[in-house]
């Protein structure tokens, strides 16, 4: 294909040269370019930067999120009978059957790519009108977005095209991988850290909306975390060493662990001492994705969407109760709580934190019934999705209930159905990526994962590995958009799990959209696709 493309690339352009000599070009024509001349103002280029991440793709349930989450061993979406078919899409991806036309795929490497040209253009020296004069913070920020996203395109397609803005709109980008992207984005970084102001874990939850200090000290942890995975090599003590570093400088802001009963507090739209940065985004996409049609609140009567559970063998990795999860079952605080008859009330809306699994409840503590078309089954969200999609007719009343729930927005906070406040970064993150790298330098690191359990209201481990540092990633990080790097980073997101088979190593990287490699000679397709 690419000798193909080269030939039709030459034809092209000979006949191109030959047709045009005789023509007189005006100055006007779109051929002629006087070269990029800057944006013109750039706080509104670097507030339509932070628009793109919060909204769309990079936000919903799709995309991003999904191809994180869904593909891991954190999350499933069942066909519902009608519901959540989608040509098979949601299947697709739990299954790790995707191809280079999947919509997920193609809409994350768009607006990824979109947010590094469009910082590029911010961050180019010829853009420098600003309305509020701070240009040296304002293009800081416009690093940290180039490097967030570039670490993304870089993790999920170890390929990441960079488009020289003050060349003609008809060149074609060139591509960075391995050693060359990863020094391209620390590069933003550093100096993103030199520029951005440094917000403390006290100062006001709106500060964190934007980038700090803080945050793009914990993307240079998370690069360096899993840098040996991007150049298929072993960790690298020096690369442990800057991700410790990074995470120390983070908790001398400040940051630190939430205290005891705190851990939902964390996902309110209020300050807490682990929120690093947060997104304007909207809320319902992590809420009513995964409630019951006959879940709602005051503000949206219309109820959840019943899609995403999660595998059971996830849920059963907390301590508590395999079967149940309503207060006092001797569960840890992460896992949360299912309220019954007795607990369920207009505050909490009958609805839980965490994991919801068995009946369910209306806020005045009635027992809640399936929808009537299915026969008005008791709402009880059973421990596992047994089945991926509707086969039969009695499958309706069992996939409607079918499957534990994972919520850590709650419904009921301040703004309700609209608030928009999605936690991208906070410091338990920080704290496990120092734990990990001291593991990976030989360090024991069995009283430092204990002093979180003990905070989180779990047992104490008798020693930590492998096993047990990725266990406690995902008990601590789920729905965070963590675990499928995670998994790779530990060998883990091949093997199988419910209602997956084990996969081959080109799984762990997506497919390049097949337009663009048709369009960019210079991007390669990546093995197995």
């Amino acid at each position: 294909m690419k000798n193909i493309l080269n030939y039709v690339c030459v034809t092209l352009a000979i006949s191109l040269a030959l047709s045009c000599t005789d023509l007189e070009i005006e100055p006007t024509d779109s051929l002629i370019t006087t070269g990029f001349a800057g944006v013109a103002d750039v706080e509104s280029e670097v507030a339509n930067l932070q628009n793109i991440i919060a909204n769309g793709n990079l936000a919903t349930q799709d995309g991003l999120f999904a191809l994180n989450e869904v593909s891991s061993d954190e999350y499933f979406v069942p066909t519902r009978g009608t519901d959540w078919g989608d040509n098979g899409r949601w299947l697709a991806i739990h299954r790790q059957t995707w191809n280079a036309e999947l919509q997920d795929i193609v809409l994350s490497w768009q607006e990824l790519n979109s947010v590094t040209i469009n910082a590029t253009r911010v961050i180019n020296p010829r853009s420098s009108n600003t309305s509020d004069g701070n240009i040296t913070e304002l293009k800081a920020e416009a690093r940290f977005y180039r490097a967030w996203a570039m670490s993304w395109i870089l993790d999920m397609w170890r390929q990441v095209p960079y488009r020289d803005v003050n060349l003609p709109n008809s060149a074609i980008p060139e591509v960075l991988t391995g050693q060359v992207a990863i020094d391209s984005i620390v590069a933003d970084l550093n100096i993103a850290i030199q520029d951005l102001p440094d917000v403390t874990a006290g100062d006001g939850i709106a500060l964190k909306s934007s980038p700090s200090k803080a945050t793009a000290r914990h993307l240079l942890a998370k690069v360096h975390l899993n840098k040996h995975v991007y150049l298929g090599t072993e960790p690298e003590t020096a690369d442990m060493q800057i991700v410790i570093d990074a995470v120390d400088e983070i908790a001398a802001s400040g940051y630190t662990l939430a205290a005891p009963g705190d851990f939902f507090d964390i996902f309110r739209p209020s300050n807490d001492v682990e929120t690093i940065w947060w997104s304007p985004s909207s809320t319902e996409w992590r809420t009513w994705l995964t409630l019951h049609y006959n879940l709602n609140s005051p503000d949206n009567t219309g109820g959840g969407w019943n899609g995403f559970v999660t595998l059971s063998e996830f849920y059963q990795s907390f301590e508590g109760d395999p079967d149940t999860n309503y207060q006092g079952d001797g569960q840890e605080e992460r896992r949360g709580w299912v309220p019954d008859a007795v607990t369920a009330n207009a505050d909490n809306l009958g609805i839980g934190y965490g994991f919801l699994i068995g009946q369910q409840y209306e806020q005045d503590g009635t027992p809640l019934n399936a929808r009537a078309n299915v026969g008005s089954v008791p709402l009880v969200f059973t421990k596992e999705a047994e089945k991926a999609e509707y086969t039969a007719p009695a499958d309706n009343a069992v996939l409607e209930t079918a499957g534990t729930r994972m919520l850590k927005y709650h419904p009921n906070e301040e703004g309700g159905h609209a608030r928009r406040h999605i936690v991208r970064y906070r410091f338990a993150d920080d704290y496990l990526m120092k734990a990990e790298a001291m593991f990976r330098m030989g360090t024991d690191i069995t009283p430092m994962i204990n002093e979180l359990r003990t905070i989180r209201g779990a047992t104490p481990l008798p020693a930590v590995g492998e096993t047990e540092l990725l266990a406690e990633r995902g008990r601590e990080m789920y729905q965070e958009v963590a675990r499928r790097q995670d998994l790779i980073r530990f060998g883990q997101y091949l093997r199988p799990w419910h209602l997956k088979d084990a996969g081959d190593e080109h799984l762990e990287i997506f497919p390049i959209p097949l337009a663009d490699v048709l369009a960019n000679p210079n991007l390669v397709q990546n093995p197995g696709y």
